[in-house]
């Protein structure tokens, strides 16, 4: 600093003790600076006041000397405490400089600026909020210095510059926002817990609604729950639970709709803390929003869908997340199935597109608790929010989306069981609620859906079948064209889909063009049925394995959901036209062990039954034309399984019939057919011993049919003498033990069970 140089009205002597090394000296100065401004101030000379300020603030608080600028801070405090009230008059001349040597690389002259500023402040008290944010500012950049003792200062001065907020009802909280939205973005723990002190402040004065702009500082809350320090992601736990608790007090004055996408972010997000969270907020809004949060349904389900798979470690989440898909899911109602219609301009709440807004994050992993912020969520090019208006817009369901989350996350193998089952179930309410939208996307869908068939849970292939069910028994599938998708992206190759035309021999396996929508002899359902029949079939033909373990469970549960008559008789009408034969006789075979012991199938049983045909005739004629044919093992294999079927409880009514001899004579010409076709094996010796059992046609002669029976005979007498036929049964069973016995020659041990 040049000595010769005029700094008036500032003596040498003060200039002189400025500059020293010494603190004592440059306190000496500071004192004769607030009396000669003190004098200024009686005399109202406000161009001396600006003079002595802008010496101070020039040549010594921004000089290049470290004395001469520590001699400028404590100089332009003193001018401050001299003017007192009148101070505000000139703040920006004294915080600017102050605030420059905040950024200053000696520890010792920003704890000088620290000590400045706040006594700056204290006496100026509510004329320093126009300059907050730039107070703020330099705040926030101290919070994280290194250096303790700057550190210490700094929160005194934050600790005055809160109460004076407190107090005052002239925040500017529109200014102040993008400062916040800025700042809250910083990775420094200090600094984060500076500005999550200060939302607790804002937070708590009536005066300031700081939950009209928390879109702005949403993510960034979120972003800060993740760190490190225990006691920063607690104080943001604080702070989210008192924002949490003022939306559910004031549900209609909240936007919900923009803040949907920054919650879906982060419940996919890999810390534990910030997912729960998120997921509880989630909930909150679909329970509070109700229909407000329709458009933003696929990114929910793509957050919440994979929550559902996790096991006990991740259980808070799981349930958490599984209220928030029922609650979605319910909010799916009949009327969606109506025709779109333009939403009328007055909205309650801005709803931008929630496909652009996921759009803009394809830079940042979509799980990621660190990942930057988009413009679309903190608001960007200084934006502000303002409250929310009081209309409230219809909200129009568009599938598109959803259907394009639920087909990705069903043709992922590596999706969990409950995931897979969560996203069937809603494909399955979207097919009842809005029937006539969901037949838009069901070509796209069949062909996963069949696959799914596959699944190793037995869960998911039930509810699997309840969808193709739905689809299959619809009245919406009613029509041949189902009609156009609503996006490109879902359009498919009908393949799947694909019904030859009767000239085609082979029909599971030729891929023809649309043909034969439904079997002319087949009772369809809709349009769709005959087409899950044929691709159920090419299913089995290309997957034996599956028809092996799974098939008869798909076709027994098919049953239970559609008509099993309907199921049998297309399938029949199928198989006729099958080329290859081994699969047509494997399948004939699983559908007749089907028809002929499943539970579900005792219904048409019992119709089979009630036909008026020549049945056992027609059986008897079969087994008769099995002579022309060569008997192999696989032939013989089958007439043992038939033997076995006989036995079993479902056929007890055949039995039965066994004893009216002559009402049924080919039955029991068929099975004696079926006992001269085996060789003598265990088979036969089963159906022969019941057919042992079956009694003498004399023994069972009643007055209408023999001329013979004694004319005393009373009309109501029993039609059959049942101790005649007892005798016969003991003789037959005598007989059949003293044959067991021969065999085994053991004469203590008689097999002493009657065959019947």
């Amino acid at each position: 600093m040049n000595p010769e140089k005029d700094f008036a009205p500032l003596t040498p002597n003060i200039v002189r003790a400025l500059n020293d090394k010494l603190y004592e000296k440059r306190k000496v100065a500071a004192l004769e600076i607030e009396k000669l401004v003190r004098e200024f101030v009686a005399q109202n000379n406000t161009v001396q006041i600006k003079h002595v300020i802008q010496t101070l603030s020039q040549e010594f608080a921004l000089s290049q000397h470290p004395h001469s600028r520590k001699g400028g801070l404590i100089g332009l405090a003193a001018c401050s405490i001299a003017l007192g009230k009148d101070s505000g008059l000139y703040l920006k001349e004294l915080i600017e400089p102050v605030l420059t040597c905040f950024n200053d690389a000696d520890s010792r002259l920003r704890y000088y600026a620290c000590e400045a500023l706040y006594n700056i402040v204290k006496v100026a008290r509510g004329a320093v909020l126009p300059h907050f944010n730039v107070l703020f500012d330099g705040l926030s950049k101290l919070a994280a210095d290194p250096d303790p003792n700057v550190k210490s200062g700094s929160e005194l001065l934050d600790r005055l510059l809160k109460d004076i907020v407190t107090e005052s009802n002239k925040f500017d909280l529109v200014g102040f926002i993008p400062l916040l939205r800025e700042r809250i973005y910083s990775n420094n723990q200090y600094a984060r817990q500076f500005i999550i002190s200060w939302i607790l402040v804002l937070e708590s004065v009536p005066d300031i609604n700081l939950l009209d702009y928390l879109p702005e500082i949403l993510d960034g809350l979120f972003q800060i729950l993740g760190d490190n320090g225990k006691e920063i992601r607690k104080m943001c736990e604080v702070v989210l639970g008192e924002f949490l608790k003022e939306i559910k007090k004031n549900p209609s004055s909240v936007k919900f709709a923009e803040m949907a996408n920054i919650l879906v972010i982060h419940c996919q997000t890999t810390d534990d803390l910030i997912q729960l969270t998120a997921m509880c907020w989630m909930r909150e809004f679909i329970q509070l929003a109700g229909r407000v949060m329709l458009p933003y349904s696929s990114g929910i389900l793509t957050a919440v869908l994979p929550c559902l798979a996790y096991d006990d470690r991740k259980k808070s989440i799981k349930e958490v997340a599984n209220v928030c898909n029922q609650s979605l899911m319910k909010l799916v109602t009949p009327e969606d199935d109506e025709p779109d219609e333009p939403k009328p301009v007055l909205q309650r709440q801005a709803e931008p597109n929630p496909d652009d807004s996921l759009a803009k994050q394809e830079g940042t992993p979509s799980g990621g608790p660190d990942g930057s912020c988009d413009s679309s969520f903190s608001g960007g090019g200084g934006s502000v929010f303002t409250p929310a208006s009081t209309e409230r817009a219809p909200v129009t369901l568009h599938l598109d989306g959803i259907v394009q989350v639920l087909n990705c996350h069903l043709s992922d193998m590596a999706i969990g069981m409950m995931t897979r089952i969560a996203v069937l179930k809603w494909l399955y309410h979207l097919y009842i609620k809005t029937p006539r939208k969901m037949f838009r996307h069901t070509d796209s869908l069949f062909p996963i859906l069949l696959q799914t068939l596959s699944d190793e849970s037995d869960e998911v292939i039930l509810k699997d079948l309840e969808v193709l069910a739905e689809i299959a028994s619809s009245p919406a599938g009613q029509t041949d064209d189902p009609g156009p998708l609503d996006g490109p992206d879902l359009r498919v190759s009908h393949s799947e889909l694909q019904v030859p035309t009767p000239g085609r021999a082979n029909l599971l396996n030729t891929p023809g063009t649309k043909g034969l929508e439904c079997s002319p002899s087949t009772p369809t359902m809709n349009s769709y049925f005959y087409k899950f029949m044929i691709n159920l079939l090419k299913r089995f033909s290309s997957e034996r394995k599956l028809l092996e373990a799974r098939g008869a469970f798909i076709i027994r549960q098919l049953c239970l959901l559609l008509n099993a008559e309907n199921i049998f008789h297309s399938m029949a009408d199928i198989l006729l036209r099958e080329e290859d034969l081994k699969f047509a006789s494997t399948m004939v075979h699983t559908l007749n062990t089907i028809l002929l012991t499943s539970t579900e199938l005792f219904q048409l049983r019992n119709q089979l039954k009630d036909l008026k045909t020549l049945n056992y005739r027609h059986a008897y004629d079969l087994i008769q034309k099995f002579g022309d044919l060569e008997v192999t093992v696989d032939f013989l294999t089958e007439v043992d399984k038939l033997v076995q079927l006989i036995e079993c409880p479902i056929f007890t009514y055949l039995r039965l019939q066994l004893l009216d001899v002559k009402s049924h004579p080919h039955l029991i010409k068929a099975l004696y057919g079926l006992l001269m076709l085996l060789p003598q094996s265990s088979a036969f010796q089963l159906l022969s011993r019941r057919l042992q059992c079956v009694p003498n046609p004399e023994l069972l002669q009643t007055e209408d049919s023999s001329q013979a029976a004694p004319k005393a005979q009373k009309a109501d007498s029993p039609s059959i003498d049942y101790a005649e036929l007892l005798q016969h049964f003991e003789k037959v069973q005598k007989k059949h033990l003293e044959v067991r016995h021969q065999r085994s020659g053991r004469g203590d041990h008689l097999d002493r069970r009657v065959v019947l």
